[in-house]
């Protein structure tokens, strides 16, 4: 069974930094795409950012200078670099992967505080 283990959310002050890590069970090159998406309270779940298996990357306009997102293909790895957090920012964040399946992380909450 493939599973996506988030980790790196917690408490921050506005302008702080993050850095969430999505571990797979499997090889990410399985993956045609995976991606980071987030929900607030009462809003739905939206894409934040995404790396395709060739590498090319796409990002919310709301976050794009401020989140970078990378992988570590040896460690089967995807990262969240989140710089210049504000307090709209505050969300579930959840690592996500297609193939010729979709696979969700559990979550992993992001406070960023004013």
């Amino acid at each position: 069974q493939v599973q996506l283990v988030e980790s790196g959310g917690g408490l921050v002050q506005a302008g702080g930094s993050l850095r969430l890590s999505c571990a797979a069970s499997v090889n990410i090159f399985s993956f045609n795409t995976m991606g980071w998406y987030r929900q607030a309270p009462g809003k739905q779940r939206e894409l934040v950012a995404a790396i395709t298996r060739a590498g090319s990357t796409n990002y919310a306009d709301s976050v794009k200078g401020r989140f970078t997102i990378s992988r570590d293909n040896a460690k089967n790895t995807v990262f969240l670099q989140m710089n210049s957090l504000k307090p709209e920012d505050t969300a579930v964040y959840y690592c996500n992967a297609k193939a010729y399946l979709e696979v969700w992380g559990q979550g992993t909450l992001v406070t960023v505080s004013s």
